[in-house]
């Protein structure tokens, strides 16, 4: 498999998502967070796309959102994280484990996820998964095997007459209890990201950047 040219195409799925303004409908809003669907053209289902404001630049907000490292602290959906292959300075392939949900109805999923960075000018970041087959992580009996769909973050800043810039995550994913397990779990994703920032060095400096973030369920 060619990730790198995987990673290309679902780095412009992402943008695509990001630039597509039609047909979504809010199905919840809480502290400056909006939640938004509509139906999803690759698989019978919704997208959820959830877009918000954080307190910091997109150069440092991307370093929470892209190495496994710093993702495993903020994400609480992931009991595990780990790289298994670099492909680039930009690409890496990482094995993940869930956290059960609804009081173990739903049991872990793994899943192996190409992740790739992109940038734009504008300091636009762009930062997408997408799940590949990789032969050394065959399917195991331990796990169900997830498949997630193009997903990623779009970062963007915000002008700076209005104060903050942008991160914005898409997330298409095949999940067949959507509604409020998915609305719940962006929401939470903003809370968190907030929270491991602010407490890794605070706010940036007189509060000056901000990013803007979407994440697509």
């Amino acid at each position: 498999m060619d990730y790198k040219a995987v990673a290309q195409q679902t780095a412009q799925e992402v943008l695509d998502y990001s630039q597509d303004t039609a047909g979504w409908k809010v199905v919840k809003t809480s502290k400056n967070i909006i939640v938004s669907k509509k139906a999803s053209k690759i698989f019978n289902g919704n997208i959820y796309r959830v877009e918000g404001t954080i307190p910091q630049s997109t150069s440092r907000l991307c370093e929470f959102l892209y190495p496994p490292e710093h993702r495993i602290k903020w994400d609480k959906s992931l009991k595990v994280l780990n790289m298994v292959r670099r492909i680039d300075s930009d690409t890496y392939i990482c094995h993940a484990i869930t956290q059960s949900f609804a009081m173990g109805s739903i049991s872990p999923r793994d899943f192996i996820d190409l992740v790739h960075i992109k940038h734009y000018e504008g300091n636009i970041k762009i930062i997408s998964s997408n799940s590949v087959d990789l032969p050394e992580y065959p399917p195991s009996s331990n796990y169900i095997r997830g498949y997630n769909h193009p997903s990623g973050y779009v970062c963007s800043p915000l002008p700076e007459s209005t104060f903050p810039s942008k991160p914005q995550r898409f997330l298409c994913a095949r999940i067949r209890h959507e509604g409020a397990m998915q609305r719940k779990t962006g929401m939470s994703l903003f809370h968190n990201v907030r929270k491991v920032t602010a407490q890794s060095g605070g706010k940036e400096k007189k509060n000056l950047h901000r990013s803007h973030l979407y994440r697509f369920l």
